[in-house]
Parts: C-alpha cells; sequence; structure tokens
C-alpha cells in the first residue's frame, strides 16, 4: 500500500501537482476573463434572472429547469472539497492557500461559462430520448480538421474519447472514492459506527436514486443543495461568532501571507508562497471543478433554446461553492486557531515518518530542517532498524512527524486495544508489518474532515459542532456522489452507448461501498491524478474554439435584445 501510494505521488507530482498544470489551469481562466471582458461581472446580474426563469420559452428542448441543472451540477462541486478539502489546502499550504482558491474560483467563474457554453451548443439526444452533453460533443463536432489534399484528420474524435475516459475514470476518482472515503471517517470519529456499515446504507441508498437517471437525480438534488448548506451555515456562524475577535486577523493572514508564505506557526511548520499556491489552486480546482469539463455534462441537460444563457448560469457555481462556501469554512477553521494545534488521533501510516534523531518543533534550528524535509528541499534520514518499544512507548533517538507536524505523546498498540512491548521492525521510515495489527495514536496537526470537525467544535455549539460536520459532509458529500454518477454515465452513453449504462452504475455502487473502508491517503492522491487527465482535453478544446465562443455571445446578445428590447442585459 506504501508503495502504491508513493507511485501515485510521483504520478499526481508530474501531472496534477505541477506548476505548469497549475499555470495552464489560471491562464485559461485568465485569457478568457480579458478576452471576454470580466463575464464573470458583467453578466452576473442577467444570470440571476435567467436561473429565476425569467426569460425561458415553452417548448424548450432538455431534462431538468435551469435550477435542476444548476443544483445538480453545484451538488457535484459541493462536497468534500469544501469541507476536507480546503481544511488540507490550509494545513498544507497555510491561510494563503485560501486566498488561490478564490483566485481560481474569481477565473472559474469565466471558464464554467465558457466551457458550459460550447457543451450545451453541441448537445445531443441519445438512443434512449435523454439528452447526452458535455466536452467530449464540441470535440467530437468541432475540433476536427481537415488537410489541402482533403483528407480529414479525426482530432476531435480522439479527444473526444480520450475525454469521456477520463470523465469515468474522475467520477471515481472526485465523486465517488473520496467522498464516501470522508463521509465513513467523519461518521466513525462522530458516532462509532463501523465504515463498512456505513458503506453499504449508503451504497442502497446511492443506487436507488441513480438508477432513476437525470429527473429523478436533479429531484433530489434541487431540494439536498439549499438544505445542506443552510445546516452548514449555522454550524460555521456558530464558530465565527464565538471567535468574532479573531474574524479580522483571520481575514487578513489570507492576504498578508500570499507573496511572503505562511509563517510557522504552533505546530505548523510553515509554507513557502509556491507550496501555497500550488496547493490552492489544486484544491480550488477540486473544490469547483471550473475546466475540468464535469458540470457542463449536467448544464447540457437543461431546458433552453439557446447554449449562452445556460453558460451564465454555470457563472454562478463557482462564486457560490468557492467564494462563498469554502471561504467561509478557510476562515473558520483560521479563526477557531484549530489549524495550527496538535490533538490526539490515530494516525494513518500513509501520512506518517520516523526519522533518525531528536527534532522539536519549538527549536528554530530543528524547525529550519523539518521545513526543508517536508517542502522536499533537504531530507532527513529516515529510521531504518528494529525500534524497541516498552508499553507502547518509544525508547530511542527518532521523531515521528505525521500530517506534517512532529507528533507527541506518541503511543503503539498491537492489536488495536494492548500497548505493544517488543521490537518493531522499521524500513525507511515506515513499519514494516504486513497485517497492519499495529497502531500508532498521538497528538499531531489534523488534516481534511477531522480538522473541519474539530474547528466546529469550538463554537457556540460545542462539542455538538462535530455533529453538524458530520451531517454537513454526508449530505455534502452523498449528493456529489450522485452527481458524478450522471457524469459518468454520460461519458459511458458516449463510448459505447446507453446499453452499458446501466453495468456502469453498477460498478460505481460497488465502488462507493468498498473506499468507505479504504486508506484515504491514496484515494485523495488517485483524485488529483483524475482530475488533471479530465482537464487536459477540456481547456485544450476551450482555447482552440476562443473564436467561436465570442460570435456565439455576440449573436446571443442580438437575439437577447431583439427579443426583450426593454430588458437591460450586460
Amino acid at each position: 500500500m506504501h508503495q502504491l501510494n508513493d507511485l501515485l505521488s510521483r504520478l499526481d507530482g508530474y501531472i496534477g501537482g505541477s506548476q505548469w498544470f497549475v499555470f495552464i489551469l489560471l491562464g485559461t481562466g485568465l485569457f478568457f476573463t480579458i478576452y471576454l471582458g470580466f463575464p464573470q461581472v458583467r453578466y452576473f446580474r442577467h444570470a440571476l434572472k435567467i436561473v429565476s426563469g425569467k426569460f425561458d420559452k415553452k417548448g424548450d428542448v432538455g431534462d431538468t429547469s435551469h435550477f435542476q441543472a444548476l443544483t445538480t451540477a453545484l451538488s457535484g462541486t459541493v462536497g468534500t472539497g469544501n469541507i476536507a478539502g480546503v481544511a488540507l489546502a490550509i494545513h498544507l499550504g497555510g491561510p494563503a492557500a485560501l486566498f488561490w482558491m478564490l483566485v481560481t474560483a474569481f477565473f472559474g467563474m469565466t471558464t464554467k461559462f465558457v466551457e458550459v457554453t460550447l457543451s450545451h451548443k453541441y448537445r445531443e439526444t441519445a438512443d434512449d430520448g435523454t439528452i447526452a452533453g458535455g466536452p467530449m460533443y464540441y470535440m467530437k463536432n468541432r475540433l476536427n480538421f481537415t488537410r489541402k489534399n482533403g483528407k480529414k484528420i479525426k482530432v476531435g474524435i480522439i479527444l473526444g474519447g480520450v475525454f469521456a475516459v477520463c470523465t469515468i475514470l474522475s467520477s471515481f476518482g472526485t465523486g465517488n472514492l473520496p467522498q464516501i472515503n470522508s463521509i465513513s471517517n467523519s461518521i466513525f470519529a462522530t458516532f462509532g459506527i463501523k465504515h463498512m456499515v456505513t458503506g453499504g446504507i449508503l451504497a442502497v441508498l446511492l443506487a436507488f436514486v441513480i438508477i432513476g437517471g437525470i429527473k429523478r437525480i436533479a429531484k433530489v438534488t434541487s431540494k439536498l443543495v439549499p438544505a445542506m448548506a443552510l445546516i452548514y451555515f449555522i454550524g460555521a456562524l456558530g464558530v465565527l461568532f464565538y471567535n468574532y475577535e479573531n474574524i479580522l486577523p483571520a481575514i487578513s493572514s489570507v492576504f498578508s501571507d500570499v507573496f511572503t508564505g505562511s509563517a510557522a506557526l504552533g505546530g505548523f511548520i510553515g509554507a513557502s508562497v509556491r507550496f501555497a499556491f500550488n496547493r490552492g489552486v489544486n484544491r480550488g480546482l477540486f473544490s469547483n471543478e471550473a475546466g475540468q469539463g464535469s458540470a457542463p455534462i449536467a448544464h447540457a441537460a437543461a431546458r433552453a433554446h439557446e447554449p449562452v444563457s445556460e453558460g451564465m448560469v454555470a457563472i454562478l457555481e463557482p462564486f457560490v461553492d468557492t467564494i462563498i462556501i469554502c471561504f467561509l469554512t478557510g476562515i473558520t477553521l483560521l479563526a477557531s486557531g484549530a489549524w495550527k494545534e496538535k490533538y490526539e488521533n490515530t494516525f494513518q501510516l500513509t501520512d506518517m515518518e520516523i526519522v533518525e534523531g531528536v527534532y522539536m518543533d519549538q527549536n528554530t534550528e530543528d524547525r529550519a530542517k523539518l521545513f526543508d524535509h517536508i517542502k522536499g528541499k533537504q531530507a532527513l534520514a529516515l529510521f531504518t532498524g528494529d525500534l524497541n518499544i516498552e508499553q507502547g512507548e518509544i525508547k530511542g533517538e527518532v521523531t515521528i512527524l505525521q500530517d506534517r507536524s512532529v507528533a507527541e505523546d506518541v503511543k503503539i498498540y498491537h492489536d488495536k486495544d494492548k500497548l505493544y512491548s517488543g521490537l518493531l521492525p522499521i524500513v525507511n521510515g515506515k513499519p514494516t508489518d504486513p497485517s497492519g495489527t499495529y497502531t500508532f495514536i498521538g497528538k499531531s496537526l489534523l488534516s481534511s474532515a477531522p480538522l473541519t470537525t474539530q474547528a466546529f467544535t469550538m463554537g457556540l455549539f460545542g462539542s455538538w459542532g462535530q455533529y453538524i460536520v458530520s451531517i454537513g459532509l454526508l449530505l455534502f458529500a452523498f449528493s456529489t456522489a450522485i452527481s458524478w454518477s450522471y457524469y459518468g454515465d454520460r461519458a459511458v452513453t458516449y463510448l459505447w452507448g446507453t446499453k452499458y449504462v446501466m453495468v456502469y452504475r453498477i460498478i460505481y455502487v460497488a465502488g462507493f461501498f468498498v473506499a468507505s473502508f479504504t486508506d484515504t491517503t491514496i484515494i485523495w492522491t488517485f483524485s488529483g491524478i483524475a482530475i488533471a487527465l479530465m482537464a487536459l482535453p477540456n481547456l485544450l478544446g476551450l482555447l482552440v474554439l476562443h473564436r467561436e465562443v465570442k460570435s456565439t455571445i455576440n449573436q446571443y446578445w442580438i437575439d437577447f435584445k431583439s427579443e426583450f428590447p426593454t430588458e437591460r442585459g450586460s
């Protein structure tokens, strides 16, 4: 398992975790923002009118309303990224990572507008009568070229196929595996319910919803999204009101650390400008999915007589998902102070390293060495040999690093509840026991959903705050899994037709169950790779068709003003 995670981490470093991917993502949004004259600002009010149904027409073709398409797409984006993803970004990159999440969302509003417009324009009707759309369809229809000798080069068909395959992979890596994993971990931590039980119950519910197709999915998500947002807002505001004196310093740190990097605080070792930038943009994409090409699949099903209006509805997604919900989560984490404090937890071995020598994170010289080790500049020597354990305590000069922090008060248990005494073989900083019968428990920084859960207990609701996170995470993540099943089945429809959709749904539900008790770190690493593989062909297609996008928007305003002469547009 360690070797698999190391392999996936290296692959993610070359793709989604690399600087070039981050620049392509932000660069595409920046280009279209300037090229189209800041549509996320100019068309925002108009988008609100469209989603309200003001300009709907009888006879518009589609399976869902504007609002249902928006909530379906939002349910696909509002998930663990808003709870666990924000916490992970701040854990890795400090407060400045939240700033880059917001920047990603601002430019992502334009990217969403463009990709949804093109996907809606080239949507098709499947052989079962349902609407099928998404980036693979505009690629198939618009990215083929003809040479001077008349020979056609079917680049678009190839790109569309690549995108569809990546969509299926990403439906597991984004919408399925990390969602149920976060749910089961949170439910176990809060209520003590076993991961497998949670996975089994929710897998049955998931199957019931997705078998009904997009119409049932749209009905469920249109009710689920507002309810889950309200519950989550109440919990977050309870923390902020309780820690009101920390709100302004928290907001200040988000912007003041952008060009300096986040300094070491408490158990937090610190983060460089580059690392905060990379993690913030990466988690921003995971949260709002702008440029990934997933949301256009949901919007393609919307009842609309032309594509640009649906593209404008999509502008609202990153705003709600990241600029509102993620920012609220981030400020809650920072104001509570939970992000920089150590709490007792059970260590995940994939996040743990045992290094030679004793290092103290309160010592300036040691902290500098730890910082260089964590960011990969100068690695510390990993311990290899037999670790002497007496009544659960380590006897020897080693330091345990857990979740990028120096672990304290560590106890080692055997068979979960017995303090261990004896020798424990370690190779390259990791226990070698294949049966996994050794458990490390101690104090360290928290990340992902456990960090958000801890922060929500530090407010007006006290320990009840953990239930708000658990319920919120359950609703957020479950709705994401529902929406992503639809994205995957539209990709299957594109590749092989509707006859194989049911096979995909069965595999999707089975994967959902298995992931409920699978290692978290590997799942998050895999999701980062899947996101990047899906986004790259979509971003390429958008840039190639930039002129068509602009002409389509111009024609929309000509038609709109002739039909609604008294209505103010942009």
